[in-house]
């Protein structure tokens, strides 16, 4: 489940109130994926080399050394 931050950060980008996931889709121009498969597809990973959630957001940021991914994302997402 994605921290309350993260979801926060997703309904931004998306300009939506959806849950994390459906945010994340609308953002990553897709549907029906998980949070994770939704951002990765945004980072243009294909779906046999996905990333774990603090990687594909610091991908998505430009941020290889945060720690955790409401850091990650909160560069990405400002």
């Amino acid at each position: 489940m994605a921290s309350e931050e993260l979801q926060h950060a997703l309904r931004r980008v998306s300009g939506t109130t959806l849950d994390s996931q459906g945010a994340a889709n609308v953002w990553a121009g897709t549907t029906g994926l998980d949070l994770l498969g939704a951002l990765n597809a945004k980072a243009g990973n294909a779906p046999g080399s996905r990333k774990p959630l603090l990687a594909v957001c610091n991908q998505l940021a430009g941020t290889p050394g945060q720690s955790n991914e409401i850091a990650a994302c909160a560069a990405l997402f400002v």
